[in-house]
């Protein structure tokens, strides 16, 4: 899985929606960490020169990621850069994965060529995740076969988590189901180590302790509790034509030098 590209990378530069942003991950009054930060600082103790900035802006679809992200990834001259983009596409009526994916394949086009490493993740089956989005499984395979073929045509290097069961764990989910949880956050962040070569982060795929059974009733009011303080607002959200993301900027436009900060998640026990 790893790459054999030798670290340390100098400028990292991540695209990308709510997950690269890191939602899941903090809160609004604090900010968000989220896995590519997480990613920076795992570079950062191997190169403490290394400079990061973080263009993504939750609620993105691909098309805008890619009319907005790309001419200033570039700008800042990466050697690596990380694209996630096309879960907002995948929840949304008139999914069309030939289009995703080649928006996706633009972005991958243009930064290669401009000499940086890029890396990009799959999709899990997130279904397992949300009830409710089962039947979008046929979309996710079709846009993670697009990826990869994408990614193999330009030399992308790809974080592929649809083939593991770990990663649908509700314990790496927030309570929206739609949003890594902190756990969630730290085992991208070391799947994306992993992919790029760094030493150390193999476990990302270990497995976590079994979860306590839950009862019928828990479960149905676990489900009441999602839609109603969750899903009902991002669907009311989706009537009016709004995104979570309207009006808003990315949270690190400019190269900075990064500070390798907290320990990682804990793994939590237990549900």
């Amino acid at each position: 899985m790893a790459s054999t590209q030798h670290h340390p990378y100098a400028r990292y530069v991540a695209i990308g929606d709510s997950q690269t942003e890191g939602l899941g991950d903090g809160d609004e009054e604090h900010g968000y960490r989220g896995w590519a930060d997480r990613l920076a600082e795992l570079l950062a103790a191997r190169n403490p020169g290394l400079r990061y900035a973080n263009l993504a802006v939750r609620g993105r679809r691909t098309a805008r990621i890619k009319a907005e992200q790309l001419a200033p990834a570039l700008a800042l001259k990466p050697d690596l850069v990380t694209v996630m983009a096309g879960m907002n596409d995948l929840v949304r009526p008139g999914f069309d994965a030939a289009h995703v994916a080649a928006d996706v394949e633009e972005m991958f086009t243009a930064l290669t060529a401009a000499g940086a490493r890029v890396a990009t993740v799959t999709f899990p089956d997130i279904g397992r995740v949300s009830p409710l989005a089962r039947r979008a499984l046929p979309h996710v395979l079709e846009l993670n076969a697009r990826i990869r073929a994408a990614a193999d045509r330009h030399g992308v290097l790809v974080f592929d988590t649809f083939p593991y069961r770990i990663t649908t764990d509700p314990r790496l989910w927030s309570g929206d189901r739609m949003h890594a949880s902190p756990l969630g956050h730290a085992r991208i962040a070391a799947g994306m180590a992993d992919v790029l070569g760094v030493t150390g982060h193999e476990s990302w795929l270990s497995p976590l302790p079994p979860l306590a059974p839950v009862s019928v009733l828990g479960a149905v009011t676990a489900e009441a509790r999602w839609f109603a303080g969750f899903m009902g607002p991002w669907l009311w959200r989706r009537v009016r034509g709004r995104s979570s993301g309207d009006g808003r900027a990315a949270k690190r436009p400019a190269l900075a030098e990064v500070a390798v900060a907290v320990a990682p998640a804990r793994e939590h026990r237990g549900a």
